[in-house]
């Protein structure tokens, strides 16, 4: 497989990703609407970071933003501190067991709602902080492992390095 066939493929599980953040739930449900875009976006950048970077995230940031709505800007800061933090110990991150990385990335789930709900009460001047903003998170958590094998799969058959 071409070079430039591989770069495709994570763009393509990232347009995935962005698709299922952008999709409209219910108020209902939305507490446990997990943030696929973050976890796919947090495997390339652990496994791969010379292919997805800071920029990646900046751009899939302001994507989301273009389409739900939200001051421009937002999801590209938090995106990018996220990426930042994997970036920053993705050799550590890349060597713990996958059960310890999902505890490290339910923290992760955990400091971008905090910062969604930051910039909320910032600029909308509201108090929208539910508890159950943490069982968002630990659906992040646990949906971790399932994503990184799955990914991690794509990787080693399409020989992505």
């Amino acid at each position: 497989m071409r070079n430039r066939n591989r770069i495709l493929i994570i763009w393509l599980t990232l347009v995935l990703g962005l698709c299922w953040q952008i999709i409209p739930w219910s108020a209902s449900y939305y507490m446990f609407k997990p943030h696929l875009l973050m976890l796919i976006l947090a495997y390339w950048l652990i496994a791969l970071p010379h292919r997805v970077s800071i920029g990646t995230a900046f751009i899939l940031g302001i994507i989301v933003d273009l389409s739900s709505g939200s001051i421009l800007g937002i999801h590209a800061f938090i995106l990018s501190v996220i990426a930042y933090l994997l970036i920053f110990k993705f050799q550590l991150i890349r060597n713990l067991a996958l059960w310890q990385q999902s505890f490290i990335l339910f923290g992760i789930s955990l400091c971008y709602n905090f910062l969604i709900f930051v910039f909320q009460v910032i600029v909308y001047h509201t108090l929208t902080m539910s508890p159950f903003m943490l069982l968002s998170s630990c659906i992040d958590g646990v949906l971790w492992a399932g994503i990184y094998l799955l990914l991690r799969q794509i990787r080693r058959s399409c020989a992505i390095n």
